[in-house]
């Protein structure tokens, strides 16, 4: 039955509602959601959000007063806009709308400029894995992500036709002794230039990390990175390489910056929110401003912790060169896990977030990785503005890992391994290539963000774990 009594101002003042927008928000929302409750259920309900905002930050529709109610109670919160900015969203595969809400959230911001979310996306802390946001002079250490640089890095070998079939016993050997996963790290690890940078003395939070972070120098974390060996297939004479069509014998790794970058993200985190109170939905989004110390300090041990990702993959890739007695040809590198000075159409200048996004620039080179039985593409950028020139950093997550762990079994995936034709070292099921999407819809729902040049087809993996679980000796 229609409801014949309606909710007024003057009920919302007598339940003790803060005169303001929380009044406007509630007599919204009420008639837009709640019109068919009676007048005594409307009343009880608002005065339940009114009594324990907390409860109904994530409430499907009484968020936003929730919000609202959180603000006028604690007026340090520095208010969202009420309205989400636009932004474009590439559907591959599936996205979960709890990625689309953070994202959502994200571009509520007062710093918000743009944003897109990429078809590999899912939901994270604060800005999805796959989101991507443009702000002005503000970054957003969580917008960052946790793996302060975490990266791809692909290199390309001289080797005859069926070189991996051939030695899959030497090759899985030289990745056993050549990286380490986790808490395995190198007795002695290699000398890096990284590891004399004046940020570690300077900043007085790096000078604690640089003993642990140069014991970790060369090696991988855990989780999703690996290092793997597979093939390059390139089909066009007119490559970016100058190497003739053909395949070619490839190294591909993912990890970022380990401990340091962690640590970091965690130290600059925490300043952040303490120094710029958001409401609890979006607490995980707080900024730091570029023209304050901690801002200028938290974008110099960034750019730390990114040169550091990148020297211990050089250092992953150096080792297994030589224990291949080969000469690279080539090489591709990109980063994920960053924000970058960059300028919109106008000049002015933007900080563009990436976390879980790699790079599309028009022209600019990136890797993105499948599973470890779906195949990985070389991209080259089309500088698609709508996507804030970004594309996907892989094929995303379509379980999470407790889902997985749950879902599936050895078995399970030991039969899909022997059917691709993959070899594993470590890893578990949590990583298992049923827990990812499928990189082609990915890969077909940004075709107007990059241009394939490139595919790499996996063929012997490592990754952190248990070493016997899904060895094929």
């Amino acid at each position: 039955m229609a409801n014949t009594s309606i909710l007024t101002g003057k009920d919302l003042l007598a339940l003790g509602y803060p005169e303001g927008k929380t009044i406007g928000i509630s007599l919204r929302l009420m008639a837009q959601h709640y019109h068919h409750f009676s007048l005594e259920d409307q009343i009880r309900l608002t005065a339940q959000v009114l009594a324990n905002p907390a409860e109904f930050l994530t409430h499907e529709k009484l968020a936003s007063l929730a919000e609202a109610l959180t603000e006028q109670v604690n007026p340090g919160v520095i208010p969202l806009h009420e309205a989400p900015l636009p932004f474009a969203v590439y559907d591959g595969a599936g996205i979960q709308e709890g990625a689309k809400r953070q994202m959502e959230t994200a571009m509520r911001l007062p710093v918000a400029v743009a944003g897109a979310l990429m078809p590999d996306a899912h939901q994270g802390y604060g800005l999805p894995i796959g989101g991507v946001l443009a702000t002005r002079n503000a970054v957003i250490p969580y917008g960052v992500g946790v793996d302060i640089g975490c990266r791809m890095c692909l290199t390309l070998y001289p080797a005859p036709s069926g070189f991996i079939d051939q030695n899959r016993g030497p090759l899985k050997k030289i990745l056993v002794d050549n990286t380490r996963f986790g808490r395995a790290t190198f007795q002695k690890p290699m000398d890096h230039a990284v590891m004399d940078r004046a940020e570690f003395t300077e900043i007085p939070v790096l000078r604690s990390l640089k003993d642990r972070a140069f014991s970790q120098l060369g090696s991988s974390g855990g989780g999703n990175h690996f290092v793997e060996f597979g093939t390059v297939a390139l089909p066009d004479a007119q490559n970016e390489f100058g190497l003739p069509v053909g395949d070619y014998l490839a190294v591909l790794s993912h990890s970022g910056s380990r401990g340091l970058g962690a640590n970091i993200a965690g130290y600059y985190t925490k300043l952040a929110m303490q120094n710029c109170p958001l409401p609890q939905e979006a607490r995980h989004l707080a900024w730091l401003d570029l023209t304050t110390e901690a801002g200028q300090e938290y974008w110099l041990a960034m750019n730390l912790a990114g040169d550091y990702a990148s020297a211990c993959h050089h250092q992953i890739h150096d080792r297994l060169a030589k224990a291949l007695a080969l000469e690279p040809l080539a090489r591709v590198e990109n980063h994920h896990n960053f924000a970058w000075k960059e300028q919109d159409a106008n000049g002015q200048e933007l900080i563009v977030h990436r976390k879980g996004a790699t790079p599309a620039g028009m022209g600019v080179l990136g890797i993105i990785p499948g599973s470890m039985t779906a195949p990985g593409y070389i991209v080259r950028g089309r500088g698609t503005a709508a996507s804030v020139n970004s594309a996907s950093h892989g094929a995303g997550r379509q379980m999470s890992r407790t889902q997985a762990k749950n879902t599936l079994s050895a078995a399970q995936v030991q039969r899909h391994l022997q059917e691709a034709g993959v070899d594993v070292i470590g890893s578990g099921l949590d990583e298992a290539p049923m827990a990812y999407k499928d990189i082609r819809q990915v890969m077909a729902a940004q075709q107007d963000l990059v241009e394939v040049v490139g595919t790499f087809s996996p063929k012997i993996v490592r990754m952190c774990g248990d070493e016997q679980y899904l060895e094929n000796d």
